[in-house]
């Protein structure tokens, strides 16, 4: 596809370790699970196709007014 963006034009995700002391190894592993990951979704996500409203409903003619029920029987004197 041609909009898609080569994976080195990406940004890779970064990871702050707050809390312990993870080994070099550990750390790869996260970036190999995290970076493929992102990747996935990032090759996957796609925009919500805009819905047109259907034949039917664009002539389809809208609902009536509600009922004025406090009006009573005045409106058909004549």
């Amino acid at each position: 596809m041609s909009g898609d963006a080569a994976p080195e034009d990406r940004p890779a995700p970064s990871i702050e370790v707050r809390r312990g002391t993870p080994t070099v190894d550990e750390l790869a592993a996260l970036m190999a699970v995290v970076s493929e990951a992102y990747a996935d979704e990032a090759s996957s996500a796609t925009a919500p196709e805009e819905t047109r409203p259907s034949a039917w409903a664009r002539s389809a003619r809208g609902l009536r007014r509600p009922l004025d029920r406090g009006a009573g029987w005045a409106g058909f004197a004549g």
